[in-house]
């Protein structure tokens, strides 16, 4: 592709994108195709010869288009959103279009002393001191890693990485089972293994940790040999939003000298609004912290926002350094591929500075302020139905409801919510509740407006009704 052709055909994307964006109202949310049905329209081989971008072009819209589901749809309700502010999308046009590897200082300054200052801006915004720094991992998995890594060799005084586990008494991590299954590929990836992931019962509303158990796990733990390691608690839970009692927890911690990460992926971004903060009390006491811009505040997918109350032992446990990585003559740089698992990086910095400056915190807060608003009032309207009941209270914009079934409720629940999706206004997902099918809601899309949780409302009591007939 020449130069004229690369001009012609960048600019015919960002128009498609620009189209595509204000199509989305009119498309159903969840793609509608049926398994092999885009497989079987992509040749068997690659092609010798290339082809003209047209005939690519047209294949992309007529093969690949009816299998995506519109993740940027105001009506998407399902999961936690992947959210892409359209500011967001265009910066990502020019790290896309510049393609730096920003792995060191060195490779790419701005880079580097963009996402120094984006994180702070982000500390700030969420309300935690300056006792901590910040860095961008592509995901919550990643940043969840690096911190079952710290805590390995925290526990394990720094020798895990070079003597390995075998050589060491046997870890254990502590979690409720209302954390994400990033935790337990963590305990895989680092090698503690699933059996040591000790899942702590849950109590109250918030549906957090019993602290009460947590220390008597530990105690036991210890008594019979094992070396705890550290906790993961969480603030907004994936299936219902549950939140631990963070300050309870790092009491418990601090006891018995124990590494204490928490994870916000999602409900992490609602700490800007500061009547909010309750749900991670203690927050401060933690020692790492993880949450998603790219979910609810609106940067493209992908970018996370790993907070770490001691830097040093995140590089200690990650670095290596060989010649031709160091920086010489250059003193108190930062080279954030030491602080993350990949040695690669991108320019994600890029997206969140133009976020805050275009939106500013006000317009990320009254967004944040109107999808909890709209969602505790779809909450109120399905439970003064008659035929449907509230499973979980909203936790900020996260409820669980069903629709009652009887002896067979959980398989009508799920008909319930396959009917939904296959209607194609709306998007939703079920979860599991003390063993009990659940459907979930959580409203969080960018462009969502209040007439978008009211048409939820109305699918919803329709399809349950056409069901139940």
């Amino acid at each position: 592709m020449d130069e004229s052709a690369f001009r012609d055909w960048s600019l015919k994307a960002a128009q498609w994108g620009a189209d595509y964006r204000a199509s989305l109202r009119d498309r159903p949310v969840r793609s509608q195709v049926a398994p092999g049905d885009i497989a079987r329209q992509i040749a068997a081989s690659p092609p010798d010869r290339g082809e003209d971008m047209e005939t690519i072009f047209a294949d992309f819209e007529k093969i690949v288009m009816p299998g995506m589901t519109h993740w940027q749809h105001p009506r998407f309700f399902a999961y936690f959103p992947a959210n892409a502010a359209p500011v967001s999308v265009v910066a990502e046009y020019l790290v896309s279009a510049m393609a730096a590897q920003c792995m060191l200082w060195q490779t790419s300054p701005a880079a580097t002393e963009l996402e120094t200052k984006v994180l702070d801006w982000l500390r700030q915004a969420i309300g935690l001191s300056d006792s901590f720094a910040g860095v961008i991992q592509d995901s919550a998995s990643s940043a969840t890693l690096s911190a079952v890594l710290v805590m390995r060799e925290r526990a394990l005084a720094w020798k895990g990485n070079a003597a390995g586990l075998a050589a060491n008494r046997q870890l254990r991590v502590y979690a409720s089972n209302q954390v994400h299954t990033s935790i337990d590929r963590a305990v895989w990836v680092s090698g503690i293994g699933e059996d040591n992931l000790v899942r702590v019962p849950i109590s109250g509303a918030m549906r957090g940790m019993d602290v009460d158990a947590l220390q008597k796990a530990i105690v036991a733990d210890r008594e019979a040999g094992f070396l705890p390691a550290g906790i993961i608690a969480c603030a907004g839970g994936t299936s219902t939003g549950a939140c631990d009692d963070i300050a309870a927890i790092a009491e418990v911690g601090n006891k018995y000298n124990l590494y204490l990460h928490v994870d916000a992926a999602w409900a992490g971004a609602a700490m800007i609004c500061e009547e909010f903060r309750y749900i991670w009390n203690g927050i401060e006491l933690a020692d790492s912290i993880v949450f998603n811009p790219h979910k609810w505040l609106g940067a493209q997918f992908d970018c996370s926002a790993h907070f770490i109350r001691s830097p040093e032992d995140l590089v200690r446990t990650l670095a290596v350094q060989p010649e031709y990585l160091k920086t010489h003559g250059r003193d108190g740089i930062i080279n954030y591929s030491e602080w993350t698992v990949p040695l690669g990086r991108r320019f994600r910095s890029l997206k969140i500075w133009f976020l805050l400056r275009h939106h500013g915190l006000d317009g990320l807060k009254t967004m944040i302020r109107n999808h909890v608003r709209w969602a505790q009032k779809l909450a109120r309207r399905l439970a003064a139905e008659a035929d449907f009941e509230l499973v979980t209270e909203p936790i900020l914009s996260l409820f669980s409801f069903r629709h009652l079934g009887g002896e067979m409720a959980d398989s009508h629940n799920i008909a319930l919510v396959n009917a939904i999706n296959d209607d194609g206004r709306i998007y939703l997902t079920q979860t599991r509740v003390d063993g009990r099918i659940a459907i979930r809601f959580q409203a969080g899309q960018f462009d969502m407006t209040e007439a978008d949780a009211d048409t939820a409302y109305d699918v919803i009591v329709e399809m349950a009704r056409r069901l139940s007939a």
